[in-house]
């Protein structure tokens, strides 16, 4: 037999990360950067109004109070995306809409609350219908409260300044740091693409969801879970769907599959049974036994001119579960090109007794993980409970778990309160 670690080296030692491409900014979400990005132009690239008011001089408004307002000259309107601005000297002041570049001469920004909306407009009304006059000189406002030079102004390059690094290589792209490259005007960016998965079930006895089903037939529930856990991981999956147990079929369906796989994963047919058809279709892929439990029986082997690599995984929906957790999800963080592809692993206390673990084989059982806090609000060990049996058949455990519960291949049973790994989940 294989011990789990030896066949996860062997996998990972013959998968490499996938050739970085030039992607649009949309198409780049989930992939992973392999250049860094620097800011070609602060951002935000002038000062700008953080609110809708008066671009004024700080001087004019100090000891403007409710009492005695501080009374300016409207000289004009500044509306986001203007081009030319008004100056602003002393004694004046420039309507200024949120965003509105900070006009010549002004230092500080009054939020019209702080004001009587100017002449002609109602007590901190319509600052928007302000902006539709041609330059919208003329008229007074009343400040009834100071602030000092700088207030309610974005300075530029307070985000970030020009010749900055934005993101470094390896952050995966999600919708904040797309974002960002939008901000900083970039348009495309150098990635390692999302690997696409091929998934695919084997056994004649497999029915889709929604059909009904006749004596001896089962639904195919394993191209479903398989295929979303491929899409969790971070890769573009396919849903192929069940082949029936016909050794032929199963070869030209995976060769069909080739044009557009980056990995292949299948389910079922790898045991020692006379119709486990993934044994007989595929020669290039290496069976195995491997020392744990559920998930004894493993294939891996690269198919096709370009060397696809294939995971055949057992077919038991827990088993192909887990099996996909220890060595299918590795493989495609691997192709993303990321540095960690191991899910968590940490230290917890099992609160039940585990009465009957195989000598010789790492258990992975289903689990709820608990995390706990010290009594200071620190970290502290958390605790794990399982979660239905041990049975490869039994789903509803398994989505009712969080974690995997390690037991390794030297221990046979579990007294409450043993400390374990624990695999987190999700």
């Amino acid at each position: 037999m294989w011990s789990v670690d030896e066949h996860l080296a062997d996998i990972l030692e013959r998968v490499r990360p996938l050739e970085p491409i030039e992607l649009k900014l949309l198409d780049a979400q989930g992939c992973v950067l392999v250049e860094d990005v620097t800011v070609p132009v602060a951002l935000p690239p002038f000062d700008n109004s953080s609110m809708d008011g008066y671009a004024v001089r700080a001087a004019d408004v100090a000891g403007a109070s409710e009492g005695h307002p501080v009374v300016l000259k409207v000289i004009g309107d500044v509306a986001a995306g203007s081009g030319r601005l008004p100056k602003v000297g002393p004694g004046q002041a420039a309507r200024i809409m949120t965003g509105a570049p900070l006009p010549p001469g002004a230092e500080t920004v009054i939020p019209v609350e702080w004001t009587d909306g100017g002449s002609g407009a109602g007590p901190a009304t319509g600052m928007r219908a302000h902006s539709a006059a041609p330059e919208g000189a003329g008229g007074q406002v009343r400040v009834h409260r100071g602030a000092e030079a700088g207030r309610h102004v974005r300075r530029r390059g307070s985000d970030v300044g020009a010749g900055e690094l934005a993101l470094p290589a390896g952050t995966v792209l999600g919708p904040t740091q797309i974002g960002l490259l939008a901000a900083i005007g970039r348009a495309t960016v150098t990635v390692r693409p999302r690997p696409r998965v091929v998934v695919l079930s084997t056994g004649s006895e497999l029915v889709p969801p929604g059909e009904e089903l006749t004596p001896g037939r089962i639904h195919d529930s394993n191209s479903f879970q398989l295929t979303a856990a491929a899409r969790d991981a971070g890769a573009i999956a396919y849903r192929v769907g069940a082949v029936a147990d016909d050794a032929d079929t199963l070869r030209s369906t995976i060769d069909d599959q080739l044009v557009r796989a980056d990995a292949i994963v299948t389910s079922g047919g790898v045991s020692v049974g006379a119709y486990d058809v993934v044994k007989e279709a595929m020669d290039e892929v290496d069976f195995r036994k491997l020392a744990m439990q559920p998930g004894k029986p493993q294939g891996f082997g690269k198919v096709g001119p370009d060397g696809i690599p294939l995971l055949a995984l057992p077919g038991n929906p827990v088993s192909a579960y887990v099996s996909f957790e220890l060595f299918v999800r590795p493989v495609i963080r691997t192709l993303l090109g990321l540095p960690s592809v191991h899910r968590t692993t940490v230290r917890a206390v099992c609160t039940e007794g585990i009465a009957s673990s195989p000598a010789g084989r790492r258990q992975f059982l289903r689990g709820w993980y608990a995390p706990e806090t010290g009594a200071e609000g620190g970290p502290a060990r958390g605790t794990v409970t399982p979660v239905g049996g041990a049975g490869s058949h039994l789903v509803k455990a398994l989505a009712h778990a969080n974690a995997l519960i390690v037991i390794e291949e030297d221990a046979t049973e579990v007294a409450p309160g043993t400390e374990l790994d624990v695999v987190l989940l999700g």
